[in-house]
């Protein structure tokens, strides 16, 4: 019986932790980050331009002049984040 409502609490405590995570990449959907940042957080600026060319993440650039700084969707960054 023990076993079970521990077993009950660790699926309550992992829908609570996905949750929060769709809760932040849905908040963090409307933000963008510079280039560089983003480039930290995802391990590299290589890893983020075949990351960009594949269209895992979104990018905009707000001026129209050609070396305009690119801005990248905090949420796609935030997806493939490395530690």
């Amino acid at each position: 019986m023990y076993v079970i409502m521990e077993v009950m609490k660790m699926d309550e405590m992992d829908r609570k932790q996905i949750d929060h995570l769709v809760n932040i990449y849905r908040v963090m959907n409307q933000k963008t980050f510079g280039f560089r940042f983003s480039a930290t957080i995802v391990g590299g600026r290589t890893r983020l331009q075949r990351l960009i060319e594949k269209g895992e993440i979104r990018t905009e650039k707000k001026s129209v002049s050609q070396n305009g700084k690119l801005y990248c969707n905090a949420s796609d960054v935030l997806r493939y984040a490395v530690a």
